[in-house]
């Protein structure tokens, strides 16, 4: 039961330090000095806060610097040779001690406290006065600075299956960049170009949002996009002023669903067409006498009718069977043949080289004489 009033007090402990926490991460990282002012051979004290937790920090006296206008002259104003690297903890927070030498130019004077690892760039500045040192005013702020590339440039990205269809490629152009100006240089505009072969680029504003303050450096992306169906080499340019700061080739593959798809379109529509217009010829052909049904017949029976046409093989005309007899109206005892007309006729047909039938039966080889018996008064 004891345990349950400790659990409480940790927890109400824990609760009232996460605003703080984040409040301190809000309002971003922070400096401080244990001595306003200090002589040479001395020591100070540096403690910061609201720093990414496990990040490498390297910590310089600068002269001709201010928090509000930053180390002008980059490095070059600061006492590298006496530098303290620290390491923040979980929190984001550190404390180190810091020797006092003199820096390379005139006060005004900072500590000044940056990244060296880390995903984002940061740092903070401390006023500090080294006794005895020379003081000067800051130069003015004349001009807009000057930037430099201090990395290679790098285009992200890559082309997904609409650009396989024709969309328009997009890549990030990525860039490391430098101010060697005494002027920071806020939200610049830089100029995008593309150009294709041996025409000249097309240029498009792209404006990146922050500040570099003057020897600071800032890692600028842009977007960089062409046209619909774009194909070969083509080369990105970076600009800003009248100063080309970098450019990066860019080789585009062909759009080869486009050419899928006309070559489809190619056969897929003569096709169509071919069907439809026989679907026509169908439609408006002269019916036959026996309708559209008989038609329809008629074009069943084409096939069976061709097979019928056809002669066979190894036939022959006295294959052909006889026409059937047609039905006689003369007496039975009276052949076909020896029906009383049939003498006439057969001398007819006599005279003419044809030849008679005699009515005499040579089937057994005997001749045979029919008698009829007529019945009547003698």
């Amino acid at each position: 039961m004891r345990r349950i009033p400790a659990l409480v007090a940790v927890l109400a402990i824990a609760l009232l330090m996460v605003p703080t926490i984040t409040a301190a991460a809000a309002d971003g990282p922070t400096v401080k000095v244990s001595k306003s002012q200090a002589g040479t051979g001395g020591s100070i004290v540096v403690t910061g806060a609201g720093w990414q937790p496990k990040t490498l920090l390297m910590m310089l006296i600068c002269g001709r610097s201010t928090p509000a206008r930053g180390v002008i002259g980059g490095t070059n104003s600061c006492a590298n040779a006496d530098a303290r690297a620290v390491t923040t903890d979980t929190l984001g927070g550190f404390s180190k001690s810091l020797p006092v030498v003199e820096p390379p130019v005139p006060c005004p004077c900072v500590v000044h406290v940056a990244t060296v690892t880390g995903g984002s760039q940061a740092a903070a500045d401390a006023v500090f006065q080294v006794a005895g040192h020379p003081v000067e005013p800051l130069p003015e702020q004349v001009g807009t600075g000057r930037l430099s590339v201090l990395t290679d440039p790098r285009l992200d990205g890559s082309s997904g299956l609409l650009t396989w269809f024709g969309a328009p490629p997009t890549r990030t152009l990525a860039v490391t960049v430098g101010n060697l100006g005494t002027a920071a240089v806020k939200d610049p505009v830089f100029r995008i170009g593309t150009s294709h072969g041996v025409f000249a680029p097309q240029w498009e504003e792209q404006q990146w949002r922050g500040t570099i303050q003057p020897g600071g450096k800032a890692r600028v992306e842009v977007p960089v996009s062409l046209v619909s169906g774009a194909h070969g080499d083509y080369t990105v340019s970076l600009k800003y002023g009248d100063k080309v700061l970098a450019e990066q080739p860019w080789g585009v593959g062909r759009p080869w669903g486009v050419t899928l798809f006309w070559v489809l379109a190619g056969v897929v529509v003569p096709a169509a067409l071919f069907r439809v217009g026989m679907a026509v010829v169908d439609r408006v052909r002269p019916r036959g006498p026996g309708g559209p049904v008989s038609a329809r017949r008629g074009r069943a029976l084409r096939m069976p009718e061709l097979t019928l046409r056809m002669p066979r093989v190894g036939a022959r005309e006295d294959r052909e069977q006889p026409a059937p007899a047609t039905a006689s109206t003369t007496l039975p005892w009276f052949t076909p043949d020896t029906t009383p007309g049939a003498g006439a006729g057969a001398g007819a047909g006599a005279g003419a080289g044809a030849v008679v039938d005699t009515g005499i039966d040579t089937g057994a080889g005997t001749a045979t004489t029919n008698t009829t018996k007529t019945k009547g008064n003698t």
